[in-house]
């Protein structure tokens, strides 16, 4: 028995609709799979416009040109996140200001966002960590106050809420992402959701290597040519026919993440008598059960438990090294004010196997980690 981190779901219809697509000979892009998989993002997003992208990656360098980020500008984000929510931005020459995190929920301390506004802050990045919310009531607030603008990085929060509305349509912007580790995927892919009217037309046209070709395929125009910055941000339609059968079983999947993560929850609740701290999820949230984690007393306890379940054949993973204590981190950020507990958080904290079909597993799991609370905390 090895008790793998993460294991792809597939539903059982991907090479169906694979076929399908091969069929109809459309593989480029923006075939019948791609309109029906962006038709699916509008209505369960609510935003304006889904675009289909090749990664969350793209879909911030996406979003990134369209705020029309310029060198010398500052988006402030956390430094707990992974490198394409900074990447995305230092490519157009823009400064990231770090920014501290809750204890809580590990988003974005939204009391700490308006002490790192200056007069260069261009936009405000958001990460909605293990598919929690961040504070966006108050986040809007701050953005609106100081006109800059907000983009959602909502990569790994696809089906949750805050306060009813769903993650990604608050924004102006917002990511996705459908790589084999999310809970929903297409192996690799994204997309950009828009909220704004204002960055409707530039995101076809930055989408389709800056031409309005979208425009001519539409009959709008009779030739199509070139009108402004952008790549090759269509993903073919083989990637976008497995994800329609991925949103085909959306709510399923979310249902069967999530009574895995109550059992972890559930089950480990003696784990905080022991200063082992779980998740906690603020009452405006609805999350997807992206990610279950535990944060330790220590660093070494950390790397103890960690090295016990390994021999146990327990897969687990921590996260992101910091991105202010990276090499390109120093060279290209800069730190807002302290990042203590982005340091002390990011030091301690495990995430546990969650995937549907570890259930069968999962008593032992929970057994060995039970075991850990006693023996070395």
């Amino acid at each position: 028995m090895n008790i793998a981190f993460n294991t792809p779901y597939l539903t059982g219809k991907e090479k169906e609709y694979i076929d399908k697509a091969i069929e109809k000979k459309n593989l480029s892009g923006d075939g019948d799979f791609t309109k029906y998989c962006s038709s699916w993002l509008e209505k369960t997003v609510c935003c304006k416009k889904a675009l289909l992208v090749p990664s969350c990656t793209a879909a911030l360098e996406m979003a990134a040109i369209l705020l029309d980020i310029k060198p010398g500008d500052e988006v402030i984000l956390p430094s707990f996140t992974f490198v394409s929510t900074a990447n995305a931005f230092v490519l157009r020459g823009a400064t990231p200001v770090f920014v501290d995190i809750r204890k809580d929920t590990l988003n974005i301390d939204e009391s700490k966002i308006e002490a790192a506004i200056t007069p260069k802050t261009k936009a405000i990045i958001v990460v909605h960590y293990a598919g929690v919310a961040c504070e966006m009531d108050a986040i809007m607030s701050i953005a609106n106050r100081n006109n800059i603008y907000v983009v959602e990085d909502a990569a790994q929060a696809l089906m949750s809420k805050y306060n009813d509305k769903p993650v990604g349509s608050i924004g102006h912007l917002s990511t996705f992402s459908f790589h084999a580790t999310k809970n929903i995927i297409s192996g690799e892919g994204g997309a950009l959701c828009i909220n704004d009217s204002i960055f409707l037309e530039r995101a076809e046209i930055i989408r389709e290597k800056g031409t309005n070709r979208t425009n001519f395929l539409k009959g709008a125009v009779d030739k199509y040519t070139w009108l402004d910055i952008g790549s090759s941000y269509l993903p073919n339609e083989i990637t976008a026919a497995f994800l329609w059968a991925q949103f085909e079983k959306s709510m399923e999947i979310t249902q069967k993440r999530r009574a895995i993560w109550n059992k972890y929850h559930d089950h480990l609740s003696l784990l905080n008598q022991r200063s082992i701290l779980m998740p906690r999820i603020p009452s405006s949230c609805y999350h997807n059960a992206h990610i279950y984690f535990l944060i330790f007393p220590t660093e070494a306890i950390k790397e103890k438990s960690q090295k016990f379940l390994r021999e146990n054949n327990i897969n687990t993973v921590t996260h992101y090294v910091p991105l202010h204590l990276s090499p390109a981190g120093e060279k290209y950020g800069k730190i807002s004010e302290s990042l203590a507990i982005t340091e002390d958080m990011s030091s301690r904290i495990l995430r546990l196997p969650l995937w549907i079909g570890v259930e069968k597993y999962q008593n032992y799991v929970i057994e060995k980690l039970l075991f850990i609370s006693n023996s070395f905390s």
